[in-house]
């Protein structure tokens, strides 16, 4: 007789059991651990004191009529430059300014050795007077000539030298002259004068060097440059001079006679007043531009020939506009924006474009209206709908010219 036993499973399917309940066991106690941590954290929550509003400053956008100016790089050059040269050679006997002077035209800055020259102008006047002598020689022949030539006792050929040499008398004359007046001019180049008003730079030679006269390769002495008025030059793009030509239309004028401005390199506002004298009849292929010149009056000389400067022009006529302080400007990538708040004192972001800077302030062209609040300052603190704590102030308008 066989005994059955209360456990007859095979040994594989009881390992499988066992493995099976060990994995129910397991997942079990992860979800009752999980639900644990979910209870506890919405507890904390629950708990959790909320971040009280932000404190800001906001201002509504100042409303002011502004003109636009678009601002230039220019250098500044001296209306007439001149090298100072020798016109004839010899030794430079004498320097007759102080470097860096103020001179005028025919002042005296170079005297060469004149005593060749003085050679030259006495040989050449006793050559004139040769020639004179000769032609009252010849004028006697003639007439003597004319007496023979009536009684036939010479020949008509004879007769005609005669005339012919008075008329080589009379040429030899003027060739004499011209070597007179040649002389008195190579005397007088020997005192080197100012050709200009101006200032002059120093000696490049000094007394006692030997100075070359040639046309080709005649020794620059000195450098002289007026001061006073001036030009600055700069390179305006195509639509630029397109807009100010239009502009100029509409007032009844060219373009020549418009307003510039000028600022030196430690200057914050545009002090210099000028005028557009010259554009250049075409545009440079290379740049895209064109050559703009404008003459600024230099009575106190703080312009010098060769200086940067910065210069302005009108962009258009004046208009009303919205400004605000850059600070007040959030980037978003290529995007700019403002924090605007609304009547529940909680704050929008509004996309704006903005324009050029007058004085402190910025243009806004799109995306705001004037009575609006703005978050001037602690923007950094902000969130969208997010609530705040407003402190209401104003900021000064600019106080650059318009």
């Amino acid at each position: 007789m066989h005994k059955t036993s209360s456990f007859s499973m095979p040994i594989d399917r009881r390992i499988f059991v066992f493995r099976s309940l060990h994995t129910l066991l397991i997942t079990a106690l992860f979800l009752s651990l999980t639900a644990c941590q979910k209870s506890e954290k919405s507890a904390a929550e629950a708990g959790k004191t909320p971040s009280p509003p932000a404190k800001v400053k906001i201002a509504q956008p100042l409303t002011q009529q502004v003109t636009e100016w678009d601002e230039y790089t220019g250098r500044i050059e001296a209306v007439n430059a001149v090298d100072v040269r020798a016109r004839v050679g010899g030794y430079l006997e004498k320097v007759n300014f102080t470097a860096g002077a103020n001179v005028k035209k025919g002042d005296l800055l170079f005297v060469i050795d004149n005593r060749p020259f003085k050679a030259a102008l006495s040989f050449a006047v006793a050559e004139l007077e040769k020639a004179k002598t000769q032609q009252e020689l010849a004028k006697n022949d003639l007439a003597r000539a004319d007496n023979l030539f009536k009684a036939k006792a010479i020949s008509a050929e004879e007769y005609d030298a005669r005339k012919k040499g008075v008329k080589e008398a009379a040429a030899a004359i003027e060739s004499a002259a011209a070597r007179v007046t040649t002389a008195e001019l190579n005397l007088e180049f020997t005192q080197v004068r100012a050709p200009i008003n101006g200032r002059i730079s120093r000696e490049l030679l000094t007394a006692g060097n030997v100075v070359s006269g040639n046309e080709m390769d005649a020794t620059v002495l000195a450098k002289i440059v007026s001061t006073n008025p001036v030009y600055v030059y700069m390179d305006v793009d195509e639509r630029a001079i397109l807009n100010y030509r239009r502009e100029a239309k509409k007032q009844g004028r060219d373009l020549n006679g418009t307003t510039l401005e000028l600022a030196l390199a430690d200057e914050q506002d545009f002090p210099h007043s000028g005028k557009i004298d010259y554009v250049a009849p075409q545009e440079n292929p290379t740049t895209g531009t064109v050559s703009v010149r404008g003459v600024f009056d230099n009575a106190d000389e703080l312009l010098s020939p060769g200086f940067f400067a910065r210069l302005r022009i009108r962009g258009g006529a004046a208009y009303s506009a919205l400004l605000l302080p850059d600070r007040a400007i959030g980037t978003d990538q290529a995007d700019r924006f403002v924090w605007v708040m609304n009547k529940e004192q909680k704050v929008t972001q509004h996309k704006i474009t903005q324009g050029k800077k007058v004085g402190e302030l910025r243009i806004i062209q799109q995306g705001l209206q004037a009575g609006e609040w703005v978050v001037i300052e602690g923007l950094q603190k902000l969130k969208p709908d997010s609530k705040v704590v407003p402190e209401k102030i104003t900021f000064p308008a600019p106080t650059t010219e318009q």
